[in-house]
């Protein structure tokens, strides 16, 4: 069976392919279908984004597809940058960051409490199938450290690893992110979606 991940993040589908990796499913993803349509992501929480991507490009492809939408909340920035995680000022993280910072230091913190999250959905075409939301706590660095990872990752620091995402190998980092835990869920769903 084919499925098709719906992300043109070669990071993402990366350490997607690494989760799935024991899953007896063929990996597609949208750089395979150059002519789809960017799905439109306009919705109020990641799960609502998840489910509106994963619908549109099952429709277009006929694929059943998955789809997810993640990023981090900030407790300090009650709740910021979230669904905007993505498009939060910059177009590059340094630029992310810098901000970030200069956001909590004009609230006078230092670093904050903060969560990643990711939403998934799978859908065949007509209805969503499964959906999954796994979630890491940590805190913000107050310098961005590492160069593994991606994203947020040099300044989301994990507690019980004493480090930042990105300063940990790429296994590891899987083993308790959000996208590891959301798409763990999604093998075990898959393992039987069909008797696979």
């Amino acid at each position: 069976m084919k499925l098709l991940v719906a992300t043109t993040n070669p990071d993402k589908l990366i350490e997607i392919r690494g989760i799935l990796a024991d899953v007896p499913v063929t990996i597609e993803s949208l750089e395979q279908f150059p002519e789809a349509v960017e799905a439109v992501e306009d919705g109020v929480t990641f799960a609502e984004n998840a489910r509106k991507k994963a619908t549109h490009y099952a429709r277009l492809t006929t694929h059943l597809t998955v789809a997810e939408d993640s990023g981090l909340e900030i407790a300090a920035l009650d709740g910021a940058p979230g669904v905007l995680s993505a498009r939060f000022n910059g177009s590059s993280y340094p630029e992310k960051f810098e901000a970030i910072n200069t956001q909590l230091a004009s609230r006078g913190v230092v670093g904050s409490a903060a969560i990643f999250v990711c939403a998934l959905a799978v859908s065949n075409g007509t209805d969503i199938v499964f959906e999954a939301t796994g979630t890491i706590e940590g805190r913000i660095a107050s310098q961005p450290a590492g160069t593994g990872g991606f994203g947020y990752d040099p300044i989301f620091l994990y507690p019980p690893y004493g480090s930042t995402l990105a300063e940990v190998p790429a296994e590891k980092k899987a083993a308790v992110s959000h996208r590891g835990r959301a798409f763990r869920e999604l093998r075990q769903f898959l393992q039987t979606y069909r008797n696979l």
